[in-house]
């Protein structure tokens, strides 16, 4: 699957800063729509290390209205967090209706840095496909969009960012223990996400694979996602509610129409026997 993605894509810089600020533009609008429509959006930003997901976040909230979005950035659990379902802190953290929520790393960290780090037994890893798939159904059930990205770079690309970013002292500090750990056990990774993808994709919450080799391509790639699945989402909202309208009319109508209805509280005339 991820061997298929075409990673030498690449969008030029005159190109991109021709593209980028109209869809930030039209994202804005949407993010307003949506927010009339009531429709809660929920984005799961998943990657490898060093592929630039903050620069998406980053580019994803530049020109967005504040009040209406939330980033939350995957990290460890708490000893509090500990105690309850790993699916909890999560689920605490959702948006309000109207509102957009983006999980920097989100609840697939169980069957990917546990998985790959033996956090947790493989029996816990396991149990938590199904999991998932029945939490992201719930929210999907509820109206809400589950927007699910994978950035996918090679590991030369990882490697060569990695050396890249050591070179820089304002940057060094983004090259952790974990990044070094995760290079060397690529293909192990590999497998964890195939694995991810194959028993976490729905119908009604799709990953998206983004080749993200080029940044400029990347960025514009989730955005465009982004864009699609709220312009069909309000499609079918504003449909569904032009289809009860129309039901209701026609209800009403039909129940001025019937026959043989008198007023509330007439009733027929009654007359006594050998009365005039």
């Amino acid at each position: 699957m991820l061997e298929s993605l075409n990673l030498k894509r690449k969008l030029s810089k005159p190109a991109y800063s021709r593209t980028m600020p109209q869809l930030q533009d039209r994202l804005r609008r949407l993010q307003y729509e949506a927010r009339a429509a009531g429709i809660a959006t929920i984005l799961c930003l998943e990657g490898w290390e060093m592929s630039e997901r903050g620069q998406v976040v980053q580019t994803l909230t530049e020109k967005l209205d504040p009040r209406l979005i939330r980033v939350f950035r995957g990290v460890p659990p708490s000893s509090f967090e500990q105690r309850y379902h790993f699916l909890w802190r999560y689920e605490i953290a959702l948006p309000s209706h109207g509102e957009m929520a983006v999980f920097d790393h989100s609840w697939y960290c169980r069957v990917l840095e546990d998985r790959c780090d033996k956090v947790v037994k493989k029996r816990v890893w396991q149990q938590a496909y199904p999991q998932i798939a029945h939490f992201e159904r719930w929210l999907t059930d509820d109206g809400q969009i589950v927007i699910k990205f994978w950035l996918h770079i090679s590991k030369k690309e990882q490697k060569k960012r990695i050396r890249k970013t050591l070179r820089n002292p304002l940057l060094r500090w983004k090259v952790t223990k974990d990044t070094k750990r995760q290079h060397k056990r690529y293909s192990k990774w590999i497998m964890a996400v195939e694995e991810m993808v194959a028993k976490t994709n729905a119908a009604q919450a799709p990953w998206t694979l983004v080749e993200a080799n080029d940044s400029h391509w990347a960025r514009v790639r989730v955005f465009r996602t982004i864009i699609d699945r709220l312009e069909k989402a309000l499609a079918q909202r504003k449909a569904r509610e032009e289809q009860l309208g129309r039901a209701a009319k026609k209800k009403a109508a039909a129940k001025d129409a019937a026959p043989g209805k008198e007023e509330y509280g007439a009733g027929p005339r009654i007359v006594a026997k050998g009365a005039a």
